[in-house]
This record gives C-alpha cells, structure tokens and sequence, in this order.
C-alpha cells in the first residue's frame, strides 16, 4: 500500500472516531440527580396531604410528572447537538419548581387548617362544659336527656380527629356539635322561657307577697320554695328568719305536669299532715295538699289539649321531707333539706302552715342568667360565676336572714 493510501486510511478511522464521539456527545439523556430530587418531592407532597389541602394543584403536578416519565422511558435515546437544550433537564426543574410551590401551599394550608381546627374544638370544648355546667346548675339534665350524651361524643371525636392530623374532618364535626348545642340552648329556653318571662316572675313575687303578707296578718309561720335558687325561707309574722338550702325532683326546674315526670309542683300549698320518725323513709316530712283544686285544673286542661300523656295521672304525696336515704341525691319532685332543718322545721311549722313554691321572684334569677349564656354562646362567660348574695350562710347551709 502506498503513502496516499495510508494517509487516506488513518484519515478515515479519524473521521469515524470523531463521529463515534460527537455521536455519543449527543445523546440526550435526563440527568439522575435531578430526577431523583423530582422523585424526593414527589414522596414530600405525598406526606405533606397535598391531595387533601392543596387538591388542584397536586393534581396538575402528578399529571406532569406522570407524562414526563412517559417521555423518559419512550425518548432516553433521542439524539441531540450538544449546543442544544436538554429538553429533560428544562422540563426536569420546572417540574421541581411547580412542586416546590405545591408542597408549599399544602404546607400553608395544612398550618391554616390546623391552627383552625385547634381554635375552634377548644371553643368548642369550653362551650361544651359551659353548657354541661349551666344544665347541672339549673337541674335541667332531663330536658336534654340523651342529646347531651350525643353531643359530648362528637366533642370527643373531633378532638381526636385534630390529634390525629385530621383537621378538616376536625372541623366538619365540630361545626356538628356546635349546631346540636345551639339546639339545645333553643330548647332550653323553649322549656324554661317562663323564668324569663317578666310577667310570670311578677306573678310568682305576688304569690309570696300574699304569702308573706298572710304570716304577718295572723302572726303565724309560713314557708316559701323559690326552685331558681334551689332554697326555702321560713316567714315568722311576716320577717324571714332563716332560709335553708334544698334539693328539688330530678325534673325540679320544670312546672309539675303528671305523675313521675321529676317536676316539682309551683303553687301554694298547706302542710296536712306531720310525719315524724318512723312514718316515712325520709327522717321526718311534712306532707302537702297536693294537687290542689288549680293543679287538678291545670292538668285536666292539658289532658284535652294533649300537652300530657292520655294515660297519665297527676299524681301527689309531695312533701318536704329529710334525708334519710342518703343515696337519693334527687327527689321525684319533692323538696328535700337536711335532717338538722328537717328538725328546726318541725318545730316552727304545723298542719295549716302555707308553703308556696314558685320559679322564681326576680328577673335576673339563675335559670334566666343560664339560658342567655347558653343562647349567646359567649366564650368570655365565667364558667365559675357564683350567684351574688349578702346572705350569712351557717355551716349546715341554713342561712339566718338579717330582718
């Protein structure tokens, strides 16, 4: 072979060397530290619930990063200048971009929802407890009945919810719960209005006005229940000496209807009969008149109307006894005090002694106050408010009145 023919060959390997190289140069490939950080954030919006707070966007993500995976495996050996862009890599970062934005907006959202959440079941549970307290306060746990029990179980569920992370579905239920109390406050006032009623507190204070007038006409004891402060006071010739604290029926708030239904009776009423020891299960009573020509009125009207069961009967044996059994913590709709009252009672009453019961002898009574608080769901009410009062308490609750 001569020289030209060899400078020819060596020419050509040459050549087909270079090619080889800028051939291998030109293969386009996607560069693996990007997709794998592309695959990092992918498994952080997973983790962040980003289908759940930020759902459009994490959605247009997936399909993006779906359909380049595609091209990835379709088009891995696609050839390219080397002067020119890397289509993967462009569309690599911008992909990472979108999803740096995504996975912070989950995050924002996911924050926002949380902080929302954790606001509104502590509302929740103060509300909760302010309507659990009010109820026991007023001893109107039977006009609720089971509702109450329902809505303490939601309260519970969406704090386990917000433990969880769950926070919209944290929401979801409170909002559930705050509209079962809200109801319930409504029926409480439905069920109780009376004690807000200006009208019916006027006519109850003139009942114990005539009451207390008539002590001091015939020089003689009376007695008078007031069921909103859950206290009776003894009227000797028309001056209250002492006032002790009581015990009502399960239902006491609530105007006595029919037989069993845990009311205390509202009316004015006479001691008929003194029950000492050994004639009752309670220490010593002192049996009322109990139903009285109103009551049987009262009752045959809402027999008609259907306000009562038509089976239903009215009842009686109301008294105001002790407390002998000392595991009834509640009467069926007697009123209950202490042994040691029960024996000062004794003494300053007899058959013939007037006893009026009524709800309540002023406007702002603790019924009342409660179902407002209730109604407008303040969270700056004072779950511990007491009832004001400038009475000298004894140790045994009986209270000695100043003049």
């Amino acid at each position: 072979m001569d020289r030209f023919s060899l400078e020819r060959l060596h020419a050509g390997t040459v050549i087909a060397v270079m090619s080889v190289s800028l051939l291998s140069a030109c293969v386009q490939q996607a560069p693996p530290e990007l997709v794998q950080s592309v695959e990092v954030l992918d498994r952080q919006l997973v983790a962040a619930h980003s289908a759940e707070f930020a759902p459009a966007e994490y959605a247009r993500f997936v399909q993006r990063w779906a359909a380049l995976k595609e091209r990835l495996r379709s088009d891995g050996d696609l050839v390219g200048w080397p002067w020119e862009d890397n289509p993967f890599e462009t569309d690599l970062r911008a992909l990472h971009e979108e999803g740096s934005r995504v996975l912070a907006l989950a995050i924002d959202t996911r924050n926002a929802e949380r902080r929302g959440a954790a606001t509104h079941v502590a509302r929740l549970e103060r509300r909760f407890r302010r309507l659990t307290s009010g109820v026991d306060r007023i001893g109107s746990r039977v006009v609720l009945g089971e509702k109450r029990v329902e809505t303490e179980l939601l309260v519970k569920q969406a704090r386990s919810f917000m433990e969880q992370g769950r926070f919209v579905q944290a929401q979801r239920v409170a909002r559930q719960a705050d509209q079962r109390m809200t109801n319930q406050a409504a029926q409480l006032n439905s069920e109780l209005s009376r004690y807000a009623d200006k009208a019916q507190v006027d006519h109850w204070r003139a009942m114990v006005r005539r009451t207390v007038d008539w002590s001091r006409q015939h020089q003689a004891a009376a007695l008078v229940v007031v069921k909103a402060m859950r206290r009776m006071t003894l009227y000797r010739n028309g001056k209250a000496i002492a006032s002790y604290p009581v015990r009502l029926g399960f239902n006491g708030v609530q105007e006595k209807r029919y037989e069993d239904d845990g009311a205390t009776p509202e009316g004015t009423y006479r001691v008929i009969r003194m029950k000492d020891r050994g004639q009752t299960e309670f220490y010593r009573a002192l049996l009322l008149d109990y139903p009285n020509a109103e009551d049987q009125r009262r009752f045959q009207a809402a027999r008609r109307t259907g306000a009562v069961p038509s089976r239903s009967r009215i009842g009686g044996n109301i008294e105001i006894h002790g407390e002998a059994d000392r595991g009834l913590s509640q009467t069926l709709g007697c009123v209950m005090i202490g042994d040691r009252q029960m024996d000062a009672l004794f003494l300053a009453v007899g058959v013939g002694t007037p006893v009026t019961i009524v709800g309540a002898v002023n406007a702002d009574n603790q019924v009342a106050v409660v179902l407002a608080q209730l109604e407008q769901g303040d969270d700056d009410t004072n779950e511990d408010d007491a009832d004001p009062s400038d009475e000298q308490a004894t140790t045994d609750g009986t209270v000695v009145e100043q003049g």
